[in-house]
Protein backbone atom coordinates (compact mmCIF):
# COMPACT_ATOMS: atom_id res chain seq x y z
CA UNK A 1 0.00 0.00 0.00
CA UNK A 2 1.09 3.57 -0.70
CA UNK A 3 0.59 6.05 2.13
CA UNK A 4 0.54 9.83 2.07
CA UNK A 5 1.27 12.39 4.78
CA UNK A 6 0.08 15.98 5.19
CA UNK A 7 1.10 18.56 7.75
CA UNK A 8 -2.29 18.88 9.44
CA UNK A 9 -2.80 15.17 10.21
CA UNK A 10 -0.37 13.15 12.31
CA UNK A 11 -1.07 9.77 10.76
CA UNK A 12 -0.08 8.53 7.33
CA UNK A 13 -3.19 7.85 5.26
CA UNK A 14 -3.57 5.09 2.69
CA UNK A 15 -3.66 6.51 -0.83
CA UNK A 16 -6.75 4.40 -1.48
CA UNK A 17 -9.60 4.71 1.00
CA UNK A 18 -13.01 3.10 1.17
CA UNK A 19 -16.12 5.15 0.58
CA UNK A 20 -19.07 3.57 2.37
CA UNK A 21 -22.01 5.19 0.56
CA UNK A 22 -22.70 2.07 -1.49
CA UNK A 23 -22.89 0.01 1.73
CA UNK A 24 -26.04 1.77 2.86
CA UNK A 25 -28.67 0.23 0.59
CA UNK A 26 -28.98 3.04 -1.96
CA UNK A 27 -27.01 1.29 -4.71
CA UNK A 28 -27.70 -1.94 -6.56
CA UNK A 29 -24.56 -3.44 -5.01
CA UNK A 30 -25.55 -3.02 -1.34
CA UNK A 31 -25.46 -6.13 0.87
CA UNK A 32 -24.39 -6.07 4.52
CA UNK A 33 -22.39 -9.29 4.81
CA UNK A 34 -20.52 -8.55 1.61
CA UNK A 35 -19.77 -5.03 2.85
CA UNK A 36 -18.36 -6.37 6.13
CA UNK A 37 -16.10 -8.83 4.29
CA UNK A 38 -14.85 -6.02 2.06
CA UNK A 39 -14.08 -3.80 5.07
CA UNK A 40 -12.12 -6.59 6.77
CA UNK A 41 -10.23 -7.43 3.58
CA UNK A 42 -9.44 -3.77 2.89
CA UNK A 43 -7.78 -3.43 6.30
CA UNK A 44 -5.82 -6.65 5.75
CA UNK A 45 -4.58 -5.16 2.47
CA UNK A 46 -3.34 -1.97 4.15
CA UNK A 47 -6.25 0.45 3.75
CA UNK A 48 -6.63 2.56 6.88
CA UNK A 49 -9.11 5.23 5.77
CA UNK A 50 -12.91 4.89 5.67
CA UNK A 51 -15.26 7.67 4.63
CA UNK A 52 -18.89 7.53 5.71
CA UNK A 53 -21.82 9.81 6.58
CA UNK A 54 -25.10 9.53 8.49
CA UNK A 55 -27.12 10.26 5.35
CA UNK A 56 -25.56 7.32 3.46
CA UNK A 57 -28.33 4.77 3.61
CA UNK A 58 -30.08 6.89 6.24
CA UNK A 59 -27.77 5.66 9.00
CA UNK A 60 -27.15 2.19 7.59
CA UNK A 61 -23.62 2.81 6.24
CA UNK A 62 -22.34 4.01 9.61
CA UNK A 63 -24.01 1.04 11.29
CA UNK A 64 -22.41 -1.45 8.89
CA UNK A 65 -18.95 0.12 9.25
CA UNK A 66 -19.27 0.15 13.04
CA UNK A 67 -20.35 -3.48 13.09
CA UNK A 68 -17.46 -4.55 10.86
CA UNK A 69 -14.85 -2.78 12.96
CA UNK A 70 -16.36 -4.05 16.21
CA UNK A 71 -16.50 -7.67 14.99
CA UNK A 72 -12.87 -7.66 13.97
CA UNK A 73 -11.53 -5.58 16.86
CA UNK A 74 -10.16 -3.27 14.18
CA UNK A 75 -11.14 0.21 15.33
CA UNK A 76 -7.61 1.22 16.36
CA UNK A 77 -6.23 0.26 12.94
CA UNK A 78 -8.23 2.78 10.93
CA UNK A 79 -9.14 6.42 10.55
CA UNK A 80 -12.88 7.05 10.33
CA UNK A 81 -14.03 10.16 8.51
CA UNK A 82 -17.71 10.84 9.02
CA UNK A 83 -19.82 13.92 8.42
CA UNK A 84 -22.44 16.14 9.97
CA UNK A 85 -24.90 18.79 8.94
CA UNK A 86 -27.11 16.96 6.46
CA UNK A 87 -30.39 15.80 8.01
CA UNK A 88 -33.33 13.93 6.50
CA UNK A 89 -37.01 13.32 7.17
CA UNK A 90 -39.22 10.23 6.93
CA UNK A 91 -39.54 10.79 3.16
CA UNK A 92 -35.75 10.99 2.86
CA UNK A 93 -35.85 14.65 1.94
CA UNK A 94 -32.58 16.21 3.07
CA UNK A 95 -31.81 19.62 4.53
CA UNK A 96 -28.63 21.32 5.69
CA UNK A 97 -28.28 22.12 9.38
CA UNK A 98 -24.93 23.21 10.83
CA UNK A 99 -26.39 24.70 13.99
CA UNK A 100 -24.63 24.03 17.28
CA UNK A 101 -27.46 22.07 18.90
CA UNK A 102 -28.08 19.92 15.83
CA UNK A 103 -24.41 19.03 15.36
CA UNK A 104 -23.93 18.14 19.02
CA UNK A 105 -26.81 15.68 18.72
CA UNK A 106 -25.60 14.35 15.39
CA UNK A 107 -22.13 13.47 16.61
CA UNK A 108 -23.57 11.40 19.46
CA UNK A 109 -25.86 9.54 17.05
CA UNK A 110 -22.91 8.90 14.73
CA UNK A 111 -20.75 7.55 17.57
CA UNK A 112 -23.57 5.23 18.60
CA UNK A 113 -23.99 3.82 15.11
CA UNK A 114 -20.22 3.45 14.66
CA UNK A 115 -19.85 1.84 18.11
CA UNK A 116 -16.88 4.06 18.94
CA UNK A 117 -16.04 6.92 21.28
CA UNK A 118 -14.55 9.21 18.64
CA UNK A 119 -14.44 10.03 14.95
CA UNK A 120 -11.00 10.80 13.57
CA UNK A 121 -12.07 13.35 10.96
CA UNK A 122 -15.43 15.05 11.32
CA UNK A 123 -16.47 16.82 8.15
CA UNK A 124 -19.21 19.34 7.58
CA UNK A 125 -21.05 17.72 4.69
CA UNK A 126 -22.43 20.80 2.93
CA UNK A 127 -22.48 24.54 3.71
CA UNK A 128 -25.47 25.96 5.57
CA UNK A 129 -26.08 29.62 4.66
CA UNK A 130 -28.55 29.96 7.53
CA UNK A 131 -25.98 29.32 10.27
CA UNK A 132 -22.92 31.50 10.97
CA UNK A 133 -19.62 29.67 10.60
CA UNK A 134 -18.69 30.84 14.09
CA UNK A 135 -21.62 28.86 15.56
CA UNK A 136 -20.61 25.73 13.66
CA UNK A 137 -17.02 26.14 14.83
CA UNK A 138 -18.22 26.49 18.42
CA UNK A 139 -19.89 23.07 18.20
CA UNK A 140 -16.78 21.53 16.66
CA UNK A 141 -14.57 22.99 19.39
CA UNK A 142 -16.86 21.48 22.03
CA UNK A 143 -16.57 18.07 20.33
CA UNK A 144 -12.78 18.31 20.16
CA UNK A 145 -12.47 19.22 23.82
CA UNK A 146 -14.72 16.28 24.71
CA UNK A 147 -12.53 13.92 22.67
CA UNK A 148 -15.36 13.02 20.29
CA UNK A 149 -13.49 14.21 17.18
CA UNK A 150 -9.80 14.65 16.41
CA UNK A 151 -9.65 16.57 13.15
CA UNK A 152 -12.06 18.89 11.33
CA UNK A 153 -12.87 18.71 7.64
CA UNK A 154 -15.05 20.71 5.28
CA UNK A 155 -16.79 19.10 2.32
CA UNK A 156 -18.11 21.08 -0.65
CA UNK A 157 -17.28 24.48 0.89
CA UNK A 158 -16.17 27.58 -0.99
CA UNK A 159 -12.58 28.55 -0.33
CA UNK A 160 -13.75 31.85 1.14
CA UNK A 161 -15.74 29.91 3.74
CA UNK A 162 -12.84 27.55 4.39
CA UNK A 163 -10.55 30.47 5.18
CA UNK A 164 -13.24 32.13 7.30
CA UNK A 165 -13.73 28.91 9.29
CA UNK A 166 -9.98 28.77 9.90
CA UNK A 167 -10.31 31.93 11.97
CA UNK A 168 -12.32 29.91 14.53
CA UNK A 169 -10.88 26.38 14.33
CA UNK A 170 -8.18 24.42 12.52
CA UNK A 171 -9.44 23.00 9.22
CA UNK A 172 -7.40 19.87 8.62
CA UNK A 173 -8.85 18.51 5.40
CA UNK A 174 -11.14 19.26 2.53
CA UNK A 175 -13.31 16.92 0.52
CA UNK A 176 -14.59 17.68 -2.95
CA UNK A 177 -15.79 16.23 -6.23
CA UNK A 178 -12.86 15.34 -8.47
CA UNK A 179 -12.08 12.84 -11.20
CA UNK A 180 -10.67 12.79 -14.72
CA UNK A 181 -13.84 14.16 -16.29
CA UNK A 182 -14.95 16.43 -13.42
CA UNK A 183 -11.87 18.57 -12.83
CA UNK A 184 -13.51 21.87 -11.93
CA UNK A 185 -17.16 20.82 -11.66
CA UNK A 186 -19.89 23.31 -10.96
CA UNK A 187 -22.48 20.81 -9.73
CA UNK A 188 -22.98 17.38 -8.18
CA UNK A 189 -26.28 15.50 -8.56
CA UNK A 190 -27.79 18.81 -9.63
CA UNK A 191 -26.49 20.67 -6.54
CA UNK A 192 -24.38 23.74 -7.27
CA UNK A 193 -20.79 23.66 -6.04
CA UNK A 194 -19.21 26.86 -4.75
CA UNK A 195 -15.63 25.75 -5.44
CA UNK A 196 -13.54 24.67 -8.40
CA UNK A 197 -11.27 21.81 -7.46
CA UNK A 198 -8.11 22.26 -9.53
CA UNK A 199 -8.32 26.03 -9.77
CA UNK A 200 -9.18 26.89 -6.16
CA UNK A 201 -8.99 23.93 -3.78
CA UNK A 202 -5.65 22.51 -4.89
CA UNK A 203 -3.65 25.70 -4.24
CA UNK A 204 -5.17 26.05 -0.78
CA UNK A 205 -4.68 22.49 0.46
CA UNK A 206 -1.00 22.83 -0.48
CA UNK A 207 -0.73 26.24 1.16
CA UNK A 208 -2.33 25.15 4.43
CA UNK A 209 -1.03 21.58 4.64
CA UNK A 210 -4.52 20.08 4.49
CA UNK A 211 -5.54 16.66 3.27
CA UNK A 212 -7.68 16.54 0.14
CA UNK A 213 -10.14 13.69 -0.30
CA UNK A 214 -11.68 13.41 -3.78
CA UNK A 215 -15.05 11.74 -3.93
CA UNK A 216 -16.62 10.05 -6.95
CA UNK A 217 -13.15 9.18 -8.34
CA UNK A 218 -14.61 6.83 -10.95
CA UNK A 219 -17.57 9.06 -11.84
CA UNK A 220 -19.96 6.57 -10.22
CA UNK A 221 -18.73 3.77 -12.48
CA UNK A 222 -18.28 5.57 -15.80
CA UNK A 223 -14.49 5.71 -15.41
CA UNK A 224 -14.42 2.03 -14.50
CA UNK A 225 -15.74 1.21 -17.97
CA UNK A 226 -19.42 0.94 -17.05
CA UNK A 227 -22.08 2.75 -19.04
CA UNK A 228 -19.90 3.11 -22.15
CA UNK A 229 -22.83 1.69 -24.13
CA UNK A 230 -25.53 3.33 -22.00
CA UNK A 231 -26.75 3.53 -18.41
CA UNK A 232 -27.53 0.09 -16.98
CA UNK A 233 -28.82 0.42 -13.41
CA UNK A 234 -32.13 -0.35 -11.76
CA UNK A 235 -34.80 2.23 -11.00
CA UNK A 236 -33.93 2.12 -7.28
CA UNK A 237 -30.26 3.07 -7.80
CA UNK A 238 -29.53 6.58 -6.53
CA UNK A 239 -27.27 7.26 -9.52
CA UNK A 240 -30.45 7.87 -11.50
CA UNK A 241 -30.58 11.23 -9.72
CA UNK A 242 -27.29 12.35 -11.29
CA UNK A 243 -28.20 14.46 -14.36
CA UNK A 244 -24.68 14.01 -15.72
CA UNK A 245 -25.46 10.31 -16.14
CA UNK A 246 -29.00 10.67 -17.38
CA UNK A 247 -29.31 14.02 -19.19
CA UNK A 248 -27.86 15.46 -22.39
CA UNK A 249 -24.50 16.03 -20.72
CA UNK A 250 -24.06 12.27 -20.43
CA UNK A 251 -23.19 12.01 -24.12
CA UNK A 252 -20.23 14.36 -23.64
CA UNK A 253 -18.92 12.51 -20.58
CA UNK A 254 -19.55 9.16 -22.22
CA UNK A 255 -17.52 10.22 -25.26
CA UNK A 256 -14.64 11.28 -23.01
CA UNK A 257 -14.79 7.97 -21.15
CA UNK A 258 -14.73 6.03 -24.41
CA UNK A 259 -11.57 7.86 -25.50
CA UNK A 260 -9.96 7.10 -22.15
CA UNK A 261 -10.90 3.43 -22.54
CA UNK A 262 -9.18 3.33 -25.92
CA UNK A 263 -6.02 4.83 -24.41
CA UNK A 264 -6.13 2.45 -21.43
CA UNK A 265 -6.27 -0.45 -23.89
CA UNK A 266 -3.34 1.01 -25.83
CA UNK A 267 -1.11 1.05 -22.73
CA UNK A 268 -2.39 -2.33 -21.58
CA UNK A 269 -3.97 -1.14 -18.35
CA UNK A 270 -7.52 -1.51 -17.01
CA UNK A 271 -9.49 1.71 -17.26
CA UNK A 272 -10.30 1.92 -13.55
CA UNK A 273 -6.63 1.50 -12.61
CA UNK A 274 -5.63 4.27 -14.99
CA UNK A 275 -8.29 6.62 -13.60
CA UNK A 276 -7.29 5.98 -9.99
CA UNK A 277 -3.59 6.21 -10.80
CA UNK A 278 -4.11 9.58 -12.44
CA UNK A 279 -5.62 10.78 -9.16
CA UNK A 280 -3.05 9.10 -6.92
CA UNK A 281 -0.17 10.74 -8.74
CA UNK A 282 -1.58 14.20 -8.03
CA UNK A 283 0.46 15.81 -5.26
CA UNK A 284 -2.64 17.45 -3.80
CA UNK A 285 -4.65 14.22 -3.52
CA UNK A 286 -4.28 12.47 -0.15
CA UNK A 287 -6.67 9.51 -0.15
CA UNK A 288 -9.02 8.52 -2.95
CA UNK A 289 -12.51 7.74 -1.69
CA UNK A 290 -13.38 4.73 -3.79
CA UNK A 291 -16.32 2.41 -3.42
CA UNK A 292 -15.99 -1.37 -3.63
CA UNK A 293 -19.02 -3.60 -4.02
CA UNK A 294 -17.07 -6.86 -4.32
CA UNK A 295 -13.72 -8.37 -3.38
CA UNK A 296 -12.79 -8.32 -7.06
CA UNK A 297 -13.47 -4.60 -7.30
CA UNK A 298 -11.47 -3.91 -4.13
CA UNK A 299 -8.47 -5.78 -5.50
CA UNK A 300 -8.77 -4.01 -8.86
CA UNK A 301 -8.79 -0.61 -7.17
CA UNK A 302 -5.70 -1.45 -5.15
CA UNK A 303 -3.70 -2.45 -8.21
CA UNK A 304 -3.30 1.23 -9.07
CA UNK A 305 -0.72 1.44 -6.25
CA UNK A 306 1.53 -1.10 -7.99
CA UNK A 307 2.51 0.99 -11.01
CA UNK A 308 2.77 4.62 -12.17
CA UNK A 309 1.69 6.39 -15.32
CA UNK A 310 4.74 7.68 -17.18
CA UNK A 311 5.29 11.34 -18.01
CA UNK A 312 4.52 10.57 -21.64
CA UNK A 313 1.32 8.72 -20.76
CA UNK A 314 0.18 11.57 -18.52
CA UNK A 315 0.76 13.95 -21.41
CA UNK A 316 -1.41 11.88 -23.75
CA UNK A 317 -4.14 11.66 -21.13
CA UNK A 318 -4.05 15.43 -20.69
CA UNK A 319 -4.83 15.84 -24.39
CA UNK A 320 -7.98 13.77 -23.94
CA UNK A 321 -8.96 15.60 -20.76
CA UNK A 322 -8.28 19.16 -21.92
CA UNK A 323 -11.92 19.78 -23.00
CA UNK A 324 -13.08 18.87 -19.49
CA UNK A 325 -10.83 21.28 -17.60
CA UNK A 326 -13.42 24.05 -17.68
CA UNK A 327 -16.54 21.95 -18.10
CA UNK A 328 -18.94 22.56 -15.24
Amino acid sequence: MVYKKVEKIAEEISAIGIGCWNMGGDWDSSEENTSIRIIHAAIDLGINFFDVAPVYGWGVSETVLGKALKEGGLRNKVLIASKGGLLWDEKHQTRNNLSKDSLLKEIDDTLTRLQTDHVDIYQMHWPDPNVPLEETAEALNIMKKAGKIRYVGLSNFSQADVEKMMEYISVDCQQGLYNMLERNPGSYHGISLEYRTEKEVFPNVKKYGQAFLPYSPLFQGLLAGRFLDGLTISARDIRNENPKLTGEAFKVYQDGARKLKVFADEIGRPMNEMALNWLRQKEEVTSIIGGASSMEQLEKNLRCTEWDLTTEELGEIEKILAPFENME
